[in-house]
């Protein structure tokens, strides 16, 4: 199976040139995909893209991981309703350090190899360009009439907020990136969400009028929840790749809660299990779906390939402390249980206020766990909230010492998945 054929049992190509296949097929090919450094850590939605540079280096070709150093200074409008806050130059030289070092976890760089990973950052090529010079040597091949029938543009023009020269220019910039890498690393192919298509295929066609070459492109499906959720998105917010941020228990949790459906689809999509194994869980998961084997495996091998088997270990530790024998007694997690939960959230609280006693809505308000005391009744009167294992089973409940676990701790559930350890100080 040819490295096309493979993305597309996956369900991971959505527009493709034509062509494209059959110069992947012919020799090794350089291929790129920029990653937007607008944090210090990417996010689960820089996942796809990783894979696609992944399985392009297993196929044998060679990838190069582009930041935008550039890039980031205008900001690109695919996708975006409104002109994003444009970051400073210290900030953007941060994120880029950060998503390279995520990045090598990800891609082999050994420079012995014939199909090494390269790290690019298109700054480098721009830091000494004129604004008279790009527009003369970039801007004379892309009309005004192309720029505007792309969607990203289109859009933004027709809309409320219309669009700045500055992002308008952006796919220009882009553009001019794959046509650099075409002219000094032979680079033939831009893969990327397909919110990027309009801004890939301009970089193809400056390429076919500067340079007088053939470039090909292919993108992958946005992804989407099957209940119409932003994917990637939890109530606490992004579901980041660093650690730091996103603990490995609070990862290992997202794909374990996916729904049947998204678990069918993302096991192909972010795993490299095969076809043959992927089709058996699914078949298993169908005898019985109430095991969730489909997603326990989903979870276990994206947490596996983020944040290795120590990450999964840890989540696995939590994810038992926390939810293997609900019905047990909170009393039976001993103080050390409780101090090394990993991921779930750990709030101080004032000590004297739980000596008075506090009624149960001005507690969830207080500690932040609730935006509000109105969001905290309505959901301990929907019986969403449990202390210690115990549900609040009225507005009457007052919190005091007697409920402190081993004198000092409050394990606070809301709904179903979210935890929080309560850590009672002076």
């Amino acid at each position: 199976m040819n490295f096309i054929e493979e993305l597309r049992w996956r369900g991971m190509i959505q527009d493709i040139m034509p062509g494209t296949e059959e110069q992947l097929n012919k020799e090794q090919t350089s291929a790129y995909i920029g990653f937007d450094p607008t944090a210090d850590s990417l996010h689960i939605g820089s996942l796809v893209p990783i894979l696609l540079l992944v399985h392009l280096q297993k196929a044998g070709h060679k990838p190069y991981a582009l930041t935008g150093g550039a890039t980031g200074m205008v900001g690109d409008p695919s996708g975006k309703s409104e002109e994003r806050n444009l970051l400073s130059e210290d900030i953007l030289q941060h994120n880029q350090s950060a998503v390279k070092k995520q990045l090598s976890k990800f891609l082999d760089f050994d420079e012995a190899k014939p199909n090494a990973a390269v790290l690019v950052n298109n700054y480098d090529w721009f830091k000494e360009m004129f604004f008279l010079d790009f527009i003369r040597d970039v801007g004379k091949h892309i009309t005004i009439n192309y720029m505007m029938a792309k969607d990203s543009v289109k859009k933004r023009i027709e809309g409320e907020s219309g669009i700045s020269f500055t992002e308008f220019s952006y796919q220009l910039i882009q553009g001019y990136d794959f046509y650099w890498l075409y002219k000094h690393h032979n680079c033939k192919l831009q893969m990327g969400g397909s919110d990027q298509w309009g801004n890939i295929l301009t970089g193809t066609e400056l390429i076919r009028r500067k340079a007088g070459g053939e470039a090909f492109a292919f993108t992958c499906p946005l992804l989407t929840k099957a209940d119409g959720g932003k994917f990637g998105k939890t109530e606490k917010g992004n579901i980041w790749l660093d650690a730091n941020r996103t603990s490995p228990y609070e990862f290992y949790q997202f794909w374990l809660n996916a729904s049947d459906d998204d678990a069918k689809k993302w096991i192909k999509i972010f795993t490299f299990l095969s076809k043959d194994a992927i089709d058996n869980l699914i078949n298993q998961h169908k005898a019985d779906a109430s095991k969730r084997i489909l997603q326990k495996e989903l979870a276990k091998q994206i947490t596996v390939f983020v944040h290795d088997e120590n990450g999964l270990q840890q989540a696995l530790e939590t994810t038992g402390k926390l939810f293997a024998n609900q019905n047990a007694a909170a009393e039976s997690l001993s103080e050390e249980d409780l101090q090394n939960l990993e991921g779930i959230i750990k709030i101080n609280f004032d000590l004297l206020k739980i000596n008075a006693g506090i009624d149960i809505t001005s507690f969830l308000a207080e500690t932040n766990i609730f935006q509000s005391k109105g969001e905290a009744k309505k959901m301990v009167q929907n019986g969403g909230v449990s202390i210690n294992r115990k549900k609040v089973d009225g507005l009457q409940m007052t919190v005091n010492t007697s409920l402190l676990l081993h004198n000092k701790y409050l394990l606070v559930q809301k709904g179903k998945k979210n935890y929080y350890l309560v850590i009672v100080a002076i």
